[in-house]
């Protein structure tokens, strides 16, 4: 793996769960000592059951759940950040190179706005464009990156199917101009047929815009499609990771076995299950 982007040193994040008359509350880990490293220009890959502790590391990484303890770095050679001390005026730097892709584009999307002003309205909070003419232009650019009919910007969200609406939903995050990407479950509501869509263009937008992933999925087929690099998350701790195609063909941890294993197969009746690659196939056993 080459240099880092993303540094994460025994992190761990608890939240306090009821309340005591006396005392702080009991406490809950959902991420324990967690170290994981995500190098610039990877497809890295954080899958694991509801429940894992997987979604609570990527909001940890944007500074968007509390950091108990450990240490986040961010450094991209020109921008360096120790996120759990971030100040309030470096928190809004972070917060332009480092964006989350929602999983349900539905929820994420303003009924009351166009699709123009979705995508315009982190420039002009982050007050990355100075005039409107500017803010259009760069609207038009990433609109067009993200497959969408530049004609639809007049239009409200309602008026999109799913697929449309996850391509308004990531323009919006990369509109900025984020360099790291936290995709979260982020094709899990679409149809199959609309999944290998939004995943060929996340693949097409790493490549044009240089853009480093952490593609949070419960979904070991999807994660083999796009990911080069995949951690295994069970019970808040990472169980085990490495390159994807080395993980799918021999696993060590009884975890990763059982996630493969209940990979759904096409024949109900075969005791093998095909992953498939971009070149190959991997043959888990049932």
């Amino acid at each position: 793996m080459t240099t880092p982007l993303v540094s994460i040193d025994n992190l761990t994040v608890a939240f306090p769960i009821g309340r005591k008359l006396f005392g702080p509350p009991p406490m809950v880990k959902a991420v324990k000592n967690v170290s994981l490293s995500i190098p610039k220009g990877s497809f890295v890959g954080l899958v694991g059951e509801s429940g894992s502790g997987k979604t609570t590391l990527g909001r940890a990484i944007l500074q968007a759940a509390p950091i108990t303890d450990g240490k986040i770095t961010y450094d991209d050679g020109e921008r360096r950040y120790d996120i759990a001390s971030l100040s309030k005026d470096k928190l809004r730097d972070f917060r332009s190179q480092a964006q989350l892709i929602f999983q349900d584009p539905y929820a994420a999307l303003s009924p009351r706005m166009t699709v123009r002003d979705i995508i315009a309205e982190p420039l002009e909070v982050m007050g990355l464009t100075k005039t409107r003419e500017e803010t259009d232009a760069r609207v038009r650019e990433i609109a067009a990156k993200c497959r969408i009919n530049l004609e639809h910007l007049r239009r409200y969200p309602h008026a999109f199917s799913g697929g449309q609406r996850q391509r308004i939903s990531i323009a919006r995050t990369l509109a900025a101009g984020p360099k790291f990407v936290v995709a979260d479950e982020c094709v899990a509501a679409l149809d199959v047929s609309i999944q290998a869509d939004i995943l060929n263009l996340l693949k097409q937008l790493q490549r044009d815009l240089d853009l480093t992933y952490l593609f949070i999925s419960h979904d070991l087929s999807v994660v083999a499609h796009v990911c080069d690099y995949v951690a295994v998350m069970y019970l808040g701790e990472i169980v085990e990771e490495g390159p994807t195609r080395e993980i799918f063909a021999n696993p060590q941890h009884d975890y990763t076995k059982a996630l493969l294993a209940a990979i759904p197969s096409l024949d109900p009746d075969q005791r093998s299950r095909v992953v498939s690659f971009e070149r190959g196939t991997v043959t888990v056993d049932g």
